[in-house]
């Protein structure tokens, strides 16, 4: 089946998601809470049908000026050396400047992957 497209958005209050295809929308004053939120919501939708809804069954959508704000804790600069990007053009994007092209959108969101799986596999001594 299709998965479900979602926007992401900070609020004045917190976080706000929304499937404008299904008109489903929830709230939520962090990330960890709009998630499960989310994930009920879009159950609530689907209980009728017997779909159990999961993580993998959504495609979630946040601009980069909003992910940068929320997930401070990863540089920009050393992002944009990692992809092999001009830090300032990063910037940019970060600041909501300048809207990057699908493919500096898809070449940035596998840096970040590339980083993620990094950490998730890091092991502590």
């Amino acid at each position: 089946m299709k998965k479900i497209d979602v926007v992401v958005e900070k609020t004045s209050n917190g976080y706000a998601a929304y499937a404008s295809e299904l008109n489903v929308f929830t709230t939520a004053e962090d990330v960890p809470g709009l998630y499960s939120n989310l994930n009920d919501a879009l159950n609530l939708y689907y209980e009728d049908e017997g779909r159990i809804i999961t993580g993998r069954d959504i495609n979630l959508s946040i601009n980069f000026q909003q992910f940068f704000q929320h997930y401070r804790v990863l540089n920009a600069k050393f992002l944009a050396e990692r992809i092999g990007m001009n830090a300032s053009l990063l910037s940019q994007y970060v600041r909501g400047i300048k809207q990057p092209s699908k493919k500096q959108a898809q070449r940035i969101l596998e840096g970040i992957r590339e980083i993620g799986a990094e950490l998730a596999s890091l092991r502590f001594d």
